[in-house]
């Protein structure tokens, strides 16, 4: 028999996204419980305009979708929203452009029930609606790293694309995302303030969800500009508690970084032509980082 101590709410923050919702808020409707927990859903409606209401309404069974809107762009400011209005034990996180299979939850709790830890993350997958080009797939660029399930995460491996937490983490206002990460960031943020704090966050390889390659996603421009905003996010992570230890740790690690990726750039050029992007934007990430560090750059839309 279930309750609400065992109730999971999905939380999901879109943003124009209404095909992509519609199919992730379809795979939501059929989740396995086993009658072990039960489960409702959130939609956080960060566009101006709207435009997942009519989409939530399409599909809203038994009042088991809530909708809100939050009108200022920003998705730290609507994560918030969607866990502050959130009830049960557990939240569940999960993107806009993600769906999963029926058995996602029920993989999900039952980790979480084992090792009795505070989070679960799980697999994020490439899906192609259609054939992308070879580059792309050999390149990797889709691609996740995964883990055996039980493994304890470092924070930099965590994220919120998929996610099943407990709800009480964020019965403290400080553990919430933090709205300096407006565009990007505010999930690893998050995770190395709580894994700071002591919080535990483990694996579980059995509860993948895939993410939707859309076409626009397939061009080489696509990585560089998001290398870019991923290195200028990453320095923010550390705010207040960076020293000028780390501080020179990080510059070092990027000088050296860009010198061998930038080396490596002609040579995969003549023999390895599909690692080319993939290095590419990770020579840009470490330029990014560096410009940021000493304050040259601070983005504040991801216009991608």
């Amino acid at each position: 028999m279930t309750t609400d101590n065992n109730h999971i709410c999905v939380c999901i923050c879109t943003y124009k996204r209404p095909e992509l919702l519609e199919r992730l808020l379809l795979a939501l409707q059929n989740q396995e419980t086993k009658e072990l927990f039960n489960y409702s859903i959130i939609v956080v409606d960060n566009d101006q305009e709207q435009s997942a209401q009519v989409v939530v309404e399409n599909i809203q069974k038994n009042n088991t979708i809530k909708y809100l809107h939050e009108p200022q762009k920003n998705i730290a400011i609507a994560r918030n929203k969607a866990v502050t209005h959130a009830h049960g034990e557990f939240i569940a996180l999960i993107d806009d452009d993600e769906f999963p299979k029926t058995d996602w939850l029920l993989n999900l709790y039952q980790t979480l029930e084992k090792y009795k830890v505070d989070g679960i993350l799980g697999p994020v997958k490439p899906y192609f609606d259609k054939t992308p080009p070879r580059w792309l797939v050999k390149s990797k660029l889709c691609e996740r790293p995964t883990h055996e399930t039980g493994k304890v995460l470092d924070w930099d491996d965590a994220r919120t694309g998929n996610v099943l937490i407990r709800r009480k983490i964020f019965n403290e206002k400080e553990n919430l995302f933090d709205p300096d990460f407006a565009i990007q960031g505010e999930d690893k943020d998050f995770f190395r303030r709580m894994t700071a704090k002591g919080y535990v966050f483990i694996w579980c390889n059995e509860a993948p969800v895939y993410e939707t390659v859309p076409p626009d996603r397939w061009k080489k421009t696509y990585f560089l500009k998001r290398a870019f905003i991923q290195g200028n996010a990453s320095f923010k992570y550390y705010g207040s508690s960076m020293n000028l230890k780390l501080k020179l740790k990080i510059i070092i690690k990027s000088i050296l970084a860009s010198f061998v990726y930038t080396f490596m750039l002609p040579v995969l050029s003549l023999f390895w032509n599909q690692y080319l992007i993939k290095y590419l934007a990770k020579d840009i990430y470490h330029l990014s980082l560096l410009l940021t560090v000493f304050g040259l750059i601070n983005i504040k839309e991801r216009n991608i």
